[in-house]
C-alpha cells in the first residue's frame, strides 16, 4: 500500500490478529505502548478491535510489514484526526523485537507522516512518548518531531513516575527537511 526503504504498510488481515495478541501481551512491548493497562489482551480482543476497525472513519490503521519477506512486524495508525484544523495523532509499534534497533521503525514513521502529509494534507501531527522510551523518542525526533510539552510524572510503569512527552510536526517543518527530495 504505502511503501518506505524497509517496510511496507498495509491494511490488517485477520491472519495477523494471533500475532498481534502476541505482540501486546509482551510485558516490554506493553510498558512501551500502554503501561495503563495491566490485564493480557485476549484473542477476543484483538478480534473485536479487527472488527471495528472499518467502522471508525477517523482512525487509520495500518499493519507494518517488511519488504523483504512481507512479514508483520507491528503496526501503526492515525487517531483522532481533526479535519477543520489539519491535525492527527499518530503511534507505532514493532512488536518483534528481532526488528527493533534496525531502522524498521524509524522508516514505517517516515512513511506515515508522508501518508500524512501529502496523502491527507494535515498541517501537524503530534505523538505521546514515555520518558524511558529513548529508542522511540530518537526515531521522532529523525523523523522531525521536536519536543512540546512534558507531562510530568505522568505514567507509572515499572515501580516508578515516568514523564509523558509529547512531540509534535508542523508541515512547515517536514517540508523543509525534505526540500531536496529526500
Amino acid at each position: 500500500m504505502y511503501t518506505g526503504k524497509l517496510i511496507r504498510l498495509r491494511e490488517y488481515r485477520k491472519e495477523d490478529i494471533p500475532l498481534a495478541q502476541q505482540f501486546l501481551n509482551d510485558s516490554e512491548t506493553r510498558s512501551l505502548m500502554n503501561p495503563r493497562s495491566a490485564y493480557p489482551y485476549t484473542l477476543a480482543d484483538e478480534e473485536k478491535w479487527f472488527e471495528a476497525l472499518s467502522a471508525n472513519k477517523d482512525t487509520y490503521s495500518f499493519a507494518i510489514e517488511t519488504l523483504e519477506g512481507g512479514k508483520y512486524i507491528g503496526g501503526c495508525g492515525i487517531n483522532g484526526v481533526g479535519w477543520k484544523m489539519r491535525v492527527a495523532e499518530i503511534g507505532i509499534f514493532i512488536g518483534d523485537k528481532n526488528y527493533w534497533g534496525k531502522g524498521y521503525g524509524t522508516d514505517a514513521m517516515e512513511v506515515l507522516v508522508r501518508v500524512c502529509f501529502e496523502q491527507m494534507n494535515m498541517n501537524k501531527i503530534s505523538l505521546h512518548v514515555f520518558s524511558y522510551n529513548e529508542r522511540a523518542r530518537l526515531c521522532y525526533e529523525k523523523c522531525g518531531f521536536s519536543v512540546e510539552g512534558v507531562l510530568r510524572q505522568e505514567i507509572y510503569a515499572n515501580g516508578q513516575y515516568h514523564d509523558d512527552i509529547a512531540m509534535g510536526l508542523l508541515r512547515s517543518e517536514w517540508e523543509s527537511i525534505h526540500k531536496d527530495g529526500e
